[in-house]
């Protein structure tokens, strides 16, 4: 994993060249292309996690699994339609635990479950905010067009220093605590510098572009080759994409149902993001629970 997040350093500083030669406009349109591509690609597999995670098989696991995984997407996209305020603050906490979790999960810290969900939870949503809090007018924009409130700059600083003198303490106990965590926190330190150069320089949709393609969904898709083939390779790669394949195009037209229904009541960016958060919601829960599938097998 070490390997591909210096891949993802490289890469990232690439995305920052992008930003420098070409127009906002093309970030956002190359943004929307490689979320739609390996952003959504990435969590297209979660019935075959599912059925990878099962201990016992039904005698219509596929069905079953596939109904259940639809009946939660459509709930969550009728709940940011009647409550989207609801529905968004629902996105934003399942997104930071998430993300907090794939960026952690494989580290051996050593600490207790409470003190790890708690520092998933807090990391994830540091990142988020940090993309928030240096981009203020775009993200009040997207807010005003998915709830129609208009969030305060204010609010938006003030809960990132809140939060960050939350990872603050969590750091300092995790360094007590942790002398794997205190072997990286150098490292880890620099990763935030790069997440927040990043955001600085980019537009909102690009720097969170680097960010979920190229720190979120690769590192994910890795785990999920590994846990699902055992290895990561070329020929288990090609398996992945093969098997996710009919998932990932039933969610490009699922997002393009959704668009044209509600396309004169909401702007893209409200409909883009409900639909991501849709898919974030069973996406989030299948993760988890890859996870602690994988710590209760034998070499583990």
């Amino acid at each position: 994993m070490d390997k591909i997040n210096n891949i993802s350093i490289l890469l990232s500083f690439l995305g920052l060249w992008i930003t420098s030669m070409f127009s906002g406009d093309f970030e956002i349109i190359l943004g929307f292309l490689l979320i739609f591509s390996f952003g959504i690609l990435h969590g297209s597999n979660d019935i075959l996690l599912i059925h990878s995670i099962s201990i016992t098989k039904t005698k219509y696991p596929f069905i079953r699994v596939l109904a259940t995984y639809l009946i939660i997407v459509l709930a969550a996209v009728i709940l940011f339609y009647i409550l989207p305020s609801t529905g968004l603050v629902l996105f934003i906490l399942f997104s930071a635990y998430h993300f907090g979790e794939q960026h952690w999960e494989y580290r051996t810290l050593n600490i207790s479950k409470y003190l790890k969900n708690t520092l998933y939870f807090v990391y994830g949503l540091l990142v988020l905010q940090l993309l928030f809090v240096l981009n203020p007018i775009d993200v009040i924009k997207v807010v005003f067009s998915i709830t129609g409130h208009t969030l305060q700059s204010a609010f938006i600083i003030y809960s990132f220093v809140a939060n960050s003198i939350v990872f603050i303490l969590i750091t300092i106990v995790l360094v007590m605590e942790s002398d794997y965590f205190k072997a990286i926190l150098l490292k880890e330190l620099l990763y935030l510098v790069i997440f927040t150069i990043i955001f600085k320089v980019s537009t909102l949709i690009w720097g969170f572009t680097i960010y979920f393609i190229l720190w979120h969904s690769i590192p994910s898709l890795y785990e999920q080759v590994n846990f699902i083939y055992g290895a990561f390779n070329k020929k288990n790669v090609f398996q992945y994409c093969k098997k996710s394949f009919p998932y990932w195009v039933l969610s490009l037209i699922g997002i393009g149902i959704v668009y044209v229904i509600f396309k004169e009541e909401k702007i893209f960016y409200a409909i883009f993001f409900s639909f991501i958060a849709a898919v974030t919601f069973p996406h989030t829960l299948v993760i988890n629970k890859m996870f602690a599938h994988k710590k209760t097998q034998p070499n583990e």
